[in-house]
């Protein structure tokens, strides 16, 4: 049988307490609150799948709730014992007995026996029910009827404990049905379905231990399905040093599609070549905000070839400028190989990759401000895309799913997502086309980027800010992140980008920016910084561009190990 992997734990890079102290013991299961309010949700999460975990109230007086919450809610940051606010679409049981679902006040199932200290509190959670369901159990038995989770609450789900005063309470995800010795063996000693996990009780039929070997990952993209396609082969970042002249530049690991490449060391633009436009041609992102940004250009001495390995570069300043620094990051699309898709009112020339979830579409001779459709080749619905007028001067717009189609953000400005002038044509993109509306004046010629998110490998989201400097958000992404990107949305702030390549180790505070296009920074005088992990990022800095109180940030990240397969960084 295939190994079960590591078995869930409480995440301890969420602030777990913020009044108390908590101490965690057992390798993060048992957590003990000598006093003050605290919360900490499982290390693990799923967008799918059917799960079930236990946990163990060894001592306390008060508090002992258990509780589902989205990666994505204010919940799963918050180290406190206060309920969610509507909307954050949280499931609990209150030590007191009641039921409470995306509501502060009101129980929506009340007078069951109060939990206290003995109880094994134990949870099913079914995301691929319609609608998605949760059943609490207190010692074996069901609690009540199971909750249905609300249909706007999105992304992967969790499950999390929190209390007050006081406390012990260990969980057990299945590595140990004892609860680290607190308690002898139960009667059932069960496994779950696939043979993994040691449980107190036996879990409801179909349903699984969250750990590494159950972990869902998308099967085009998964390394033990395929040589081909696994993240490696579909996004990297290569860190490279001029010599003022061409070179050819391997390691990738790939053909790459499109290369976007950053000086380091000095200000240089933001410079991308497609595969679809071809070597040569070139688009900048300048430092100039507005709608000054260049249409395409030839530059002979920049990318001149795409390689199978990698990609060759002439000697331009932005390309290889002598003992100059750069990086660059390269996604693979359809290795050169386009096809004309007319999926939408105006037809393109597409490349699509389905498996990594990113396309590039180039378009000819449309009129910006009647708007039309594209097809994108995905399959589903984008969530990450980039438009340019190639053949005029004009913004690089942006669609991101945290501000939708009827705002904009700018790779060439720090604004915000406020600008509403149907930039996507106030459109959603659908599985198979995306809208452009009001992007130009006239007819023009352009390209566009798009991604969308593949479990175990890419997602865009979002995150809210706590101003709190070495202890910012913790973002589940299911990946080790490769590239991440943040952009705050509620204010104006640029477009900064950490990876692996020029910091392998954390923390991770190399931080060069897609605009403005400065030199790269890095502490002790960088005030931007994150730490990588084996399942997400987390916030290291209190700079408000990144980690304001209560502010917006969208992330684009790209991974290269998926969670499921066990590398931290």
């Amino acid at each position: 049988m295939a190994s079960s992997g590591n078995f869930g734990s409480n995440n301890t890079l969420i602030r777990m307490s913020i009044d108390g102290t908590d101490v965690p013991t057992n390798g993060n299961r048992t957590l003990t609150s000598t006093s003050g309010s605290w919360g900490t949700p499982l290390n693990m999460a799923a967008k799918t799948g059917k799960w079930y975990i236990e946990y163990y109230v060894n001592s306390g007086s008060s508090g002992r709730n258990v509780m589902v919450v989205p990666t994505n809610s204010l919940k799963y940051q918050q180290a406190n014992y206060n309920f969610a606010v509507t909307g954050d679409y949280v499931i609990q049981l209150n030590s007191n007995g009641s039921v409470y679902n995306n509501n502060d006040s009101t129980a929506t199932q009340s007078g069951f026996t109060v939990l206290q200290t003995g109880d094994i509190m134990a949870m099913a959670l079914n995301l691929d029910a319609s609608p998605k369901t949760l059943q609490f159990y207190r010692n074996g038995t069901s609690v009540g009827t199971a909750e249905n989770i609300n249909a706007s609450a999105t992304g992967h789900f969790t499950f999390m404990h929190m209390g007050h005063n006081g406390s012990t309470i260990t969980v057990n995800a299945g590595q140990d049905s004892s609860f680290a010795g607190a308690k002898s063996t139960g009667t059932a000693n069960a496994a779950d379905d696939n043979g993994f996990g040691n449980f107190y009780h036996t879990p409801p039929s179909g349903f699984l231990a969250m750990c590494a070997g159950n972990l869902p990952i998308d099967e085009n993209i998964d390394p033990a399905q395929t040589d081909s396609n696994f993240p490696q082969k579909n996004f990297n970042a290569l860190a490279y040093t001029g010599t003022g002249s061409s070179q050819a530049l391997t390691g990738l690991g790939f053909k790459p599609d499109l290369i976007w490449i950053k000086q380091r060391n000095g200000s240089g633009h933001n410079v991308l070549t497609d595969s679809t436009r071809g070597v040569t041609k070139q688009l900048e992102i300048t430092d100039t905000e507005g709608g000054t940004q260049p249409a395409e250009s030839t530059n002979a001495d920049g990318v001149t070839a795409f390689g199978t390995d990698g990609f060759t570069v002439g000697g331009d300043a932005e390309y290889s400028g002598n003992t100059n620094t750069y990086v660059a990051w390269c996604w693979r699309a359809g290795e050169g190989t386009t096809s004309t898709n007319t999926d939408g009112t105006h037809a393109c020339t597409l490349q699509a990759n389905q498996a990594a979830g990113f396309s590039i579409m180039t378009l000819a001779n449309y009129t910006s401000g009647t708007g039309v459709t594209i097809g994108h080749g995905l399959g589903k619905k984008p969530t990450f895309y980039i438009h340019k007028s190639s053949s005029s001067t004009g913004n690089w717009h942006v669609y991101h799913s945290v501000t939708g189609a009827t705002k904009s953000l700018f790779l060439n400005t720090y604004s915000g997502g406020s600008a509403a002038a149907g930039y996507w044509n106030n459109t959603e993109p659908t599985t198979s086309v995306l809208s452009l509306g009001n992007t130009f004046a006239g007819t023009s010629d352009g390209v566009v980027y798009a991604w969308t998110d593949v479990e175990g490998y890419s997602k865009f989201g979002s995150f809210e800010g706590n101003n709190t400097d070495d202890n910012g958000p913790f973002v589940y992404t299911g990946f080790r992140p490769r590239l991440l990107v943040i952009k705050g949305v509620d204010e104006s702030y640029g477009w900064y980008v950490f990876d692996s390549a020029r910091n392998p180790n954390n923390l991770v505070d190399d931080m060069v920016s897609w605009f403005p296009g400065g030199a790269e920074s890095s502490e002790p005088t960088g005030a931007r910084k994150v730490d990588f992990y084996g399942n997400g990022f987390k916030v290291m800095a209190d700079a408000a561009s990144i980690n304001g109180s209560n502010d917006t940030y969208a992330y684009m990240c790209w991974g290269d190990v998926p969670y499921k397969y066990n590398n931290g960084f």
